[in-house]
């Protein structure tokens, strides 16, 4: 079973407007409310993929609620622990024209029995289980949360992908997650330098390697994706045609098509072509992407690796 967890989700309240004019008052066309969160956004197009998930994470006050609800309306299995206090954060999500403008607010406070009763959930786990952990780490929480659940995890059989930034990633490296996966910016943090062609992406991606993951899949917005996996071998995928109207919730859904990918046929060039199929459906659409969007750009994807041989 995958189980992803999400520390800080959010009710999304996306507001779509034809342009924004600043310090005035502006109406918008058309408004939603999404369930969100890197983590339920994964276990989301996993669903959609035809692959079950459990989302794990907390809910506080009636936002928190409202999430729960939500969740289930959506078919997702989820699993979330109640705060004691505060409520699940609202983002605002603007989109005006293909401007795109977000406005993410702070999460409640995680007090220590509640990161403990997370903890005694993940014990469960066990051969043959993958977690995910993705996103940002409320301000309650230490940097190396993730890196103390993966080392709670260790040698017990549970493959762990770490789709995180800064310190909240390198504190899980020790602990050779199966995947991770950065975007070019975040691997120019991690690394310390640029890394504008392959060779410079690849270089670090190898030092993250070095310092224990397992497979480096980064994420190049209109320049494709580059997967560097564990056997050495470097896949490189160029962007597929169409056009962008959404960037959220793009990179958490290259992670589940990678999953998903993996677990039909463990094959990392599959689990690739999936996993950017995902990401660029997810962008070409209002919202997370379908499973005929998915296969739709999986098609255009291996017509343009054809075309290449």
């Amino acid at each position: 079973m995958i189980y992803t967890v999400t520390m800080n989700p959010a009710l999304d309240y996306v507001l779509r407007l034809d342009a924004l004019a600043p310090g005035q008052t502006n109406r918008a066309a058309q408004t939603d409310i999404q369930y969100g969160g890197k983590g339920i956004n994964v276990s989301n197009v996993l669903k959609n993929l035809g692959v079950p998930s459990v989302a794990l994470g907390f809910r506080a006050g009636f936002t928190g609620e409202e999430l729960a609800r939500g969740l289930e309306q959506m078919g997702l299995k989820s699993d979330l622990i109640p705060l004691p206090a505060g409520r699940t954060r609202i983002n605002v999500k603007l989109k005006a024209g293909s401007a795109e403008t977000e406005i993410n607010a702070p999460g409640p406070e995680i007090p220590a029995e509640s990161l403990s009763a997370l903890q005694e959930k993940l014990d469960r786990l066990g051969p043959g289980d993958y977690l995910v952990l993705a996103g940002s780490l409320p301000a309650s929480l230490p940097q190396d949360t993730y890196g103390c659940l993966l080392a709670r995890l260790t040698g017990r059989g549970v493959e762990c992908v770490v789709d995180a930034t800064g310190q909240s990633l390198l504190s899980a490296l020790p602990y050779r997650p199966f995947l991770i996966k950065p975007n070019r910016k975040e691997l120019e943090e991690l690394c310390g330098r640029e890394a504008g062609s392959d060779e410079r992406l690849e270089g670090c991606a190898r030092e993250l390697q070095d310092r224990g993951a397992r497979n480096v899949l980064v994420s190049l917005s209109g320049d494709g994706s580059m997967l560097l996996d564990e056997t050495g071998a470097v896949h490189r995928l160029y962007a597929p045609k169409g056009q962008v109207v959404n960037s959220v919730g793009a990179g958490d859904s290259m992670t589940a098509g990678f999953l998903a990918g993996w677990l039909a046929r463990r094959d990392y060039h599959y689990a690739h072509r999936l996993g950017a199929a995902a990401g660029a459906a997810t962008a070409f659409s209002l919202g997370l992407a379908s499973r005929a969007d998915i296969e739709k750009v999986l098609a255009q994807i291996e017509a343009m690796e054809r075309s290449h041989l």
